[in-house]
């Protein structure tokens, strides 16, 4: 996900991570009636697994807003770094829930696919989805366009889960239909299963994406082609050979982005010399990358602190 070059500030006040997963939440719960009501009058195994994946939608955001909570915290003693990982334990329970449901919709629909029971009510069904997804399909929108700008895996993991459960909406809406219109009453099941094997697509991925940034997965490659030119900068703008960068490596934790590195100069520099240069990298890749925090250490030009690490010169 890449940074946003407008500021958290350009938007509403309203829309921050918090806000729109108590909306979310809110959200969640009339879809949640919306559907269950449209599988009761129609009968319909599609809109029965379309109701299934609404409540993996509302336990999803409950758990993201307690994440994004969490990891808003100020550092302390024990969390020096923050507590900005914790977004990716949000993000990797809502891909497990995800993976869940979409067992559950598969049982349920392989049951119907070989005895199919005939629909009811078929027009009150569809208006009540079509209604839901709407309504999930704006929010989906809304939060995209602040996760970008706020770097909040959970809200674009929920995000994600919303978009996903509009197109389920649409995958069961055309079995439906198709089941009224040819009376091919097993479509309404295929609808399901075809489903059940999209979220399931969606699940993996999202909890895949969660332990990547457990695991201090690097940053993507258009930041780290920033963080290069803006080092590069420095590198061209002294005299040939004076200074140089190496050992540059860099992680994500949720919303924050970190950079490490070693500033090589002439070793007789005086250290005022030395820090005030440090301090103008260090806010001219801030500058660059909205979120960056850079650890940088000086040393000589002569000097090596990791002999056997690849240098980037």
């Amino acid at each position: 996900m890449a940074p946003s070059s407008a500021p958290p500030a350009a938007t509403h006040r309203w829309l921050t991570p918090r806000n729109l997963l108590w909306t979310s939440v809110c959200v969640a719960v009339v879809t949640i009636a919306l559907k269950t009501l449209a599988w009761y009058v129609t009968g319909s195994v599609g809109l029965l697994s379309d109701a299934m994946e609404s409540f993996v939608n509302l336990a999803s955001a409950v758990f993201a807003l307690a994440m994004v909570t969490v990891a808003q915290l100020p550092a302390d003693d024990n969390h020096p770094y923050g507590h900005h990982k914790a977004e990716y334990f949000s993000s990797g329970f809502e891909g497990l829930l995800i993976v869940g449901v979409s067992f559950g919709i598969l049982w349920a629909a392989a049951h119907r696919l070989f005895d199919p029971l005939p629909l009811e009510q078929v027009g009150w069904g569809l208006g009540l989805s079509v209604v839901s997804s709407a309504l999930n399909g704006l929010l989906a929108w809304v939060m995209f366009r602040s996760a970008r700008e706020h770097r909040s895996i959970a809200l674009e993991a929920d995000a994600r889960h919303l978009v996903t459960d509009v197109w389920t909406s649409a995958g069961v809406l055309v079995g439906l239909v198709g089941a009224t219109l040819t009376g091919w009453l097993w479509l309404d099941a295929v609808a399901a299963i075809m489903v059940a094997l999209n979220i399931l697509k969606e699940g993996v991925e999202l909890v895949w994406r969660s332990s990547q940034g457990l695991m201090d997965e690097a940053v993507e490659p258009e930041v780290q082609a920033t963080i290069d030119a803006t080092l590069q900068r420095f590198v061209q703008g002294e005299a040939e050979g004076t200074v140089r960068f190496d050992h540059v490596s860099t992680r994500r934790a949720g919303q924050r982005q970190y950079v490490d590195m070693h500033l090589h100069m002439p070793a007789h520099w005086t250290l005022r010399h030395a820090a005030e240069l440090r301090g103008q990298v260090e806010r001219a890749l801030m500058e660059a990358v909205p979120g960056l925090r850079a650890t940088i250490e000086l040393l000589p030009t002569d000097v090596e602190a990791h002999f056997d690490d690849p240098k980037d010169v």
